[in-house]
C-alpha cells in the first residue's frame, strides 16, 4: 500500500536565492555544526538540510528509507507570504510551476500543495484558482499567521470565501510566531513557539465564528494540532462560563474541533492516542514535517504502526483519507 505524506517541505533552489535577496526580517546563517540555517530576527526556524533543496538527494533517500512514500512537496517558512506584493506572487508562482512539474515526471512519488500570496488578496485568490483549476494542485498552505496577523481577521475574507467555494483541502503550518524574537535559545520557535501559534490561530478560527463562515474548507493542522485536543475541555468550560466566547459560535469549541483534520506530526503514540479519541480515525493524516532536521519518515510509519487501533483505521490515516480530503486526487489509488 502506498503511503501519503502530506507534511513534507521542498525548497526550489532558485526560490532561497530570491529570498536572500529580498529586503526581509530572514537571514541565512551557520549554526555550530556548520549548517546552514534559515533564521527569522535571530531565532533559528529551519535547518537547511541537503534533502530540502536537492532534488536528486532526495529521490535517492526516498528510496533507501521510504519506498513506498508518496510526499505531497509544499514551502515551510517563510511561504510566499511577504509584505512585497510583487516578491510574494513570484515567490508562490516560482513553487508552484515547480511542484507541478516534479509531479507531472514523477508521479510515483510527489503531490503537490500550492502557495498563495497573501497578505496580498486579490493576487491570493488568483493564484489560488490557478493552482486549484488551471495547475490542479492537490491543495493549499498558508501560514498561521500572515505576516503577524491571525486568520480571522476580515482583511482575509475574500481568498477564505473563494477557498470555500472550491472546497479547498488547506494545511496550515506555522510561521515564524509571534513574538519569536523572545525565543532565540535553546531552539524554542520551532519546539514551542510553532505549535502555540498553530493552537492560537485555531482558537480565534472557532471562538470568531470564522469556522462558521467557511464550513466547505478542509483545514489540516500540523504536528497532531499543537495543543487544540488537548485543551478541547478548556475550551468548552469558556465558552459555557464566558459571555464573550458565546457570542460568535452556536456550538461548543469541540464541535469545530473534531470537524478539522490533523496531520500526524508526533512520534508519541500516547498523544496521537488522545487525538484519536477525541476526532476519530477519519480525521488524521500521515505527516511527517521530512526534511527538516525534527521530522522522521520512518518513525513516522512506525508510530502509526504502534497504535492499538484496529488496520483498517491506520490505513484511513495512512493513505486513505488523503485521497478523500486533498483536491485533484481523481485516479490516485
Amino acid at each position: 500500500m502506498k503511503i501519503i505524506d502530506v507534511h513534507v517541505h521542498y525548497y526550489p533552489p532558485e526560490y532561497l536565492k530570491r529570498l536572500e535577496q529580498l529586503n526581509t526580517t530572514f537571514t541565512v546563517e551557520t549554526d555550530s555544526q556548520n549548517r546552514r540555517v534559515l533564521c527569522d530576527r535571530g531565532s533559528r526556524i529551519v535547518t537547511l538540510t541537503d534533502t530540502m533543496e536537492e532534488i536528486d538527494i532526495r529521490l535517492e533517500e526516498m528510496s533507501r528509507i521510504a519506498p513506498g512514500v508518496v510526499q505531497a512537496l509544499s514551502l515551510s517558512i517563510p511561504n510566499a507570504h511577504l509584505e512585497d506584493a510583487a516578491a510574494s506572487a513570484d515567490l508562490a508562482r516560482l513553487a508552484n510551476n515547480c511542484y507541478v512539474e516534479l509531479r507531472a515526471n514523477y508521479p510515483e512519488h510527489f503531490l503537490c500543495l500550492g502557495s498563495v500570496p497573501l497578505p496580498h488578496v486579490d493576487e491570493a485568490v488568483r493564484e489560488l484558482d490557478r493552482a486549484l483549476l488551471d495547475l490542479k494542485m492537490n491543495g493549499i498552505i498558508i501560514g498561521t499567521n500572515i505576516c503577524g496577523e491571525y486568520l480571522d481577521s476580515e482583511k482575509w475574507a475574500p481568498f477564505f470565501e473563494r477557498a470555500d467555494q472550491l472546497k479547498a483541502a488547506i494545511l496550515l503550518h506555522p510561521m515564524s510566531p509571534i513574538g519569536v524574537e523572545h525565543m532565540q535559545q535553546y531552539g524554542l520557535a520551532p519546539l514551542v513557539g510553532f505549535v502555540f501559534d498553530t493552537t492560537m490561530t485555531v482558537a480565534r478560527m472557532i471562538f470568531s465564528g470564522f469556522l462558521e463562515r467557511y464550513p466547505n474548507i478542509k483545514f489540516i493542522l500540523p504536528h497532531l494540532g499543537g495543543t487544540v485536543p488537548y485543551l478541547m475541555g478548556r475550551w468548552d468550560i469558556g465558552w459555557r462560563a464566558y459571555p464573550e466566547s458565546r457570542e460568535n459560535i452556536p456550538n461548543p469549541p469541540s464541535y469545530y474541533i473534531k470537524k478539522l483534520y490533523y496531520d500526524a506530526v508526533s512520534l508519541n503514540v500516547a498523544a496521537m492516542m488522545c487525538t484519536y479519541d477525541i476526532v476519530g480515525p477519519e480525521h488524521i493524516l500521515f505527516g511527517t514535517d521530512y526534511p527538516h532536521v525534527i521530522g522522521d519518515t520512518q518513525e513516522g510509519i512506525a508510530s502509526i504502526g504502534d497504535m492499538p487501533v484496529p488496520d483498517k483505521h491506520k490505513n484511513l490515516i495512512l493513505r486513505d483519507n488523503a485521497i478523500l480530503i486533498l483536491n485533484n486526487m481523481e485516479g490516485v489509488r
